[in-house]
């Protein structure tokens, strides 16, 4: 069976290699997006080799235009319904609900619940979204939410999940998950691999991304699911599972 991959881009950016195709998460490629600056590297040399995008959900850190203007126009872009007015510019859009699904190429994606409340000015307002991968193994990718019962059973088996653990401000509150929800979470999804995002990227002016939380993710997980091998990937490292 040929290796997969995950590269962490930075935030909630996430290069999914998978059965010969590479699928992008929710891609912010700019050192500014609205009031937050980026810290460390952006890689978009492979850009081009893109063969699918996900977007979770339409904020501006999540869905940011002028990043997706970098892509290809024939990428299909799976993204929540009700957001299709902000992806014109993409030949090929495919707006879900929770449970509905959709192929690219060899791998099926299928949209799963959020628990996040996600709004845009001049843009219809849409639920958020995370997205289950099933090609050869099973990545789980989860937005910005908070716990949801049905986190329980999503995916078995489950090879990897992208889980948030920060954000970019001083708290993470409702609708997010900060280290001691993410391990919760880790429970309930029963992974072989957790993955941290949405750490150590954007902050606020004046402000340093959040550091720490992956650590005290991994230290909490070690208690309550030892099975569970957390890897944490600095911006731009990847690994294979």
């Amino acid at each position: 069976m040929p290796a997969a991959r995950v590269e962490y881009v930075g935030h909630a950016t996430v290069l999914i290699e998978l059965d010969g195709l590479a699928l992008v998460t929710d891609p912010v490629l700019r050192r500014r997006v609205a009031h937050l600056r980026r810290r460390g590297p952006i890689d978009a040399r492979r850009l081009g080799e893109i063969d699918g995008v996900l977007i979770s959900h339409v904020h501006y850190d999540h869905l940011d235009v002028p990043s997706l203007r970098r892509l290809r126009r024939d990428v299909p872009v799976v993204a929540p319904v009700r957001s299709g007015r902000l992806l014109r510019r993409f030949d090929d859009v495919r707006e879900l609900d929770a449970g509905d699904e959709t192929r690219i190429g060899p791998l099926v994606v299928r949209a799963t619940p959020a628990l996040h409340r996600a709004a845009r000015p001049l843009a219809a307002r849409s639920a958020s979204l995370g997205f289950v991968v099933v090609g050869s193994r099973t990545v789980y990718f989860a937005g910005d939410t908070d716990l949801f019962d049905e986190m329980r059973g999503l995916a078995d088996p489950l090879d990897v999940a992208l889980l948030p653990v920060a954000g970019w401000g001083a708290t993470t509150g409702h609708g997010h998950l900060d280290p001691q929800r993410a391990v919760e979470a880790v429970v309930r999804l029963r992974p072989r691999i957790a993955v941290p995002i949405h750490w150590g990227t954007l902050a606020v002016v004046g402000r340093r991304p959040d550091d720490e939380a992956p650590e005290e993710f991994r230290r909490l997980a070690a208690e309550r699911a030892p099975e569970v091998d957390v890897r944490i990937l600095p911006v731009g490292g990847s690994t294979q599972f």
